[in-house]
């Protein structure tokens, strides 16, 4: 089929290259769920996708969903709070530089929906396993930003308290 035949859909992860789900399964941080990857090492869902590109490359679109500020905090917070928490938070994450082992550029697409915030980075690659490192490291970069911009002086929830109990736990090198 040609691709002004086809009905415009993404490959399915099953039309992919072997040795693009090798590089997947090789990560240790994904897990194969439907269409996509999931990573298996953050708190928050980070999704990759994956489709077929030119010269047998491959296209990966990575989307990283935290919740919003007000969403996991048990306190209630102010909507001047929120708005300013939310776009100090998309400055962060469209920032970019030197996260990934090769320098790209990114126009990454952050959305709110309701209690949710997604963030959405396309990248190509002809080096599989660098297209996949990259993808992880975007996905951590994204948890790690989310985490830096915690406000102290509120009650958090899940699964926020769960990463800064573990953040102070690392900072005391594992003591409790």
């Amino acid at each position: 089929m040609t691709e002004t035949e086809d009905d415009g859909d993404a490959d399915s992860a099953d039309d992919l290259p072997d040795r693009l789900r090798r590089a997947f399964a090789d990560h240790g941080s994904f897990e194969r769920e439907g269409d996509a990857w999931v990573s298996s090492t953050t708190a928050f869902d980070g999704r990759v996708r994956a489709e077929s590109a030119e010269e047998g490359r491959i296209r990966l679109s990575v989307t990283v969903r935290v919740p919003t500020l007000a969403a996991v905090t048990a306190d209630e917070v102010a909507d001047v709070v929120e708005d300013g928490w939310a776009d100090t938070f998309e400055r962060r994450v469209v920032d970019v530089g030197g996260v990934t082992r090769r320098e790209r550029e990114f126009d990454p697409v952050v959305e709110t929906d309701g209690d949710e915030i997604a963030v959405t980075y396309a990248l190509t690659d002809g080096n599989e396993r660098r297209g996949v490192d990259d993808a992880g490291a975007l996905i951590d970069f994204v948890e790690g930003t989310y985490v830096q911009g915690v406000i102290p002086g509120y009650e958090y929830t899940g699964p926020v308290s769960e990463l800064l109990s573990a953040a102070r736990r690392h900072g005391n090198d594992g003591a409790v």
